[in-house]
C-alpha cells in the first residue's frame, strides 16, 4: 500500500515550483548511512514505496531503514479525453518536493557494502540523482 496522509482536509494544491537547496531534513539524523538527493523533483508514493522494497529485499531483514520523505502534496488528473475548462481535477495521488541536498534514507545495523549497493538499488528507482553518505564519526 503506497504512502498516503491518513487524513486530509481537502484542498486541490497548485503545482508550484521546487526551487532553492533544502534546509530542513538535510542532515543524517538517525541512521550511520544516508541517501541525499542531487537534484530537484517531485517523488510520488509508488517511487517511495518501490524504493523501500528495493533496499528492504536486499539487506534480507538485516538492519533498520528510516524513509525521511513523506508524500503530503496531492496531485490531481482530469480523466482521458475531457475538454478544456470546467474546473480542476480529481486528486489521483500523491508526493513529495525534494531539493537537493534532502536525506531521502537512512540506514544502520549492515556494513558499508551493504548499505551502499542498496541504496544503489533504491536510487534506480527514483527520479533524481542522489549521492550516498556516511555519518563521519565526530
Amino acid at each position: 500500500m503506497p504512502l498516503a496522509p491518513k487524513r486530509t482536509k481537502f484542498r486541490k494544491v497548485r503545482k508550484g515550483r521546487v526551487n532553492g537547496v533544502a534546509t530542513s531534513g538535510n542532515y543524517i539524523a538517525f541512521g550511520e548511512y544516508a541517501l541525499q538527493s542531487q537534484g530537484t523533483d517531485r517523488i510520488n508514493s509508488r517511487q517511495i514505496e518501490a524504493s523501500r522494497q528495493a533496499m528492504t529485499r536486499y539487506i534480507k531483514r538485516g538492519g533498520k531503514i528510516w524513509i525521511r520523505i513523506f508524500p503530503h502534496i496531492p496531485v490531481t488528473r482530469k480523466p482521458q479525453d475531457v475538454k478544456m475548462g470546467s474546473g480542476k481535477g480529481n486528486p489521483e495521488f500523491f508526493v513529495a518536493k525534494v531539493k537537493p541536498g534532502t536525506i531521502l534514507f537512512e540506514m544502520q545495523g549492515v556494513s558499508e557494502e551493504v548499505a551502499r549497493e542498496a541504496m544503489r538499488l533504491a536510487a534506480h528507482k527514483l527520479p533524481i540523482k542522489t549521492k550516498f553518505l556516511v555519518k563521519d564519526e565526530g
